[in-house]
């Protein structure tokens, strides 16, 4: 029988000891050519309170680094280039790349923030409630991982990408309390009590476990229940495919792992006709984005 080594999805490692004075907020992403959004993206989540911006440059091409040095301060950006696929030397597996520079980040940067936040530049984290994410995030102090379930927004009927960027034009997202193949969560955590890693969820202190955005406790398998889902406090946008043109160069360019193209095709369309399968109106980002940014 044919054998081919599985991706390295998780990665231990030993927690940085927390600096004293730890900044409030941090964002961790890797990216790549997204010059087009990502200014929207940076200035939306610097007006919300994130402090500095970790960020792996996964060979990108259209100036991406650039634009957002330009939308930035200085002292708030720190840029890695990042373009790589590696491969455990014995078994021939795969190390999940965004893995990686997440592990990376942890341990070189982890010790100086109380919160880093784990997200793409196609999701946005919107307080709900709280004038900032830092507010938003001060009655969870006592826990060291918060997940926050994807809110899907498709095409929302633009062929091409709409002159005005992403908050202001998709206003249409599906429900996560009915999904499959479209749930799934991004994590804020705090680094010095990480002790594994993975893309949508991180071992604290050796447990796959932490809170919902309201202190909900659950292990990583129970939050897919109904009764763990919650955007009280902090919801997290994710703006899969964006216009219908978008939609096909996000799949033009193949899976950020070593898929087959056939099987990347398959489940980004089940993915796309489930969010746009039955949608409400959010008016949520679009809101908060004109208070913070005028």
């Amino acid at each position: 029988m044919f054998w081919r080594p599985r991706t390295i999805t998780k990665l231990a490692l030993t927690p940085p000891v927390a600096q004293p004075n730890r900044a409030d907020l941090g964002i961790v992403l890797i990216v790549k050519n997204e010059a087009r959004h990502i200014a929207e993206w940076a200035a939306f989540h610097h007006a919300a309170g994130v402090r500095h911006f970790i960020v792996y440059d996964n060979g990108s091409t259209d100036g991406t680094a650039d634009v957002l040095r330009d939308t930035l301060p200085a002292d708030a950006l720190t840029v890695f280039p990042w373009d790589q696929k590696l491969k455990d030397g014995r078994s021939g597996a795969e190390i999940h790349n965004q893995v990686l520079a997440y592990a990376h980040a942890l341990r070189n940067f982890g010790a100086g923030f109380r919160w880093l936040a784990f997200i793409d530049v196609d999701e946005f984290l919107i307080p709900v409630t709280a004038p900032d994410l830092p507010t938003a995030l001060v009655d969870l102090s006592d826990h060291a991982q918060v997940s926050l379930p994807w809110h899907m927004f498709g095409r929302n009927g633009f062929e091409d990408a709409p002159e005005g960027g992403i908050l202001t034009n998709y206003l249409q997202r599906s429900d996560p309390t009915k999904a499959t193949h479209s749930l799934n969560w991004k994590c804020i955590v705090d680094p010095t009590r990480v002790t594994g890693v993975r893309v949508h969820s991180f071992d604290i202190d050796g447990a796959g476990i932490g809170v919902n955005d309201v202190g909900t406790l659950a292990t990583h398998k129970d939050r897919a229940n109904r009764a763990f889902y919650s955007n009280a406090a902090i919801q997290l946008n994710h703006y899969y495919s964006r216009s219908n043109a978008e939609l096909q160069a996000k799949i033009n360019r193949g899976s950020n792992k070593i898929v087959q193209a056939q099987k990347h095709v398959a489940r980004v369309m089940r993915i796309v006709d489930e969010i746009e399968a039955e949608t409400v109106e959010d008016t949520l980002a679009r809101d908060v984005a004109a208070r913070l940014l005028g």
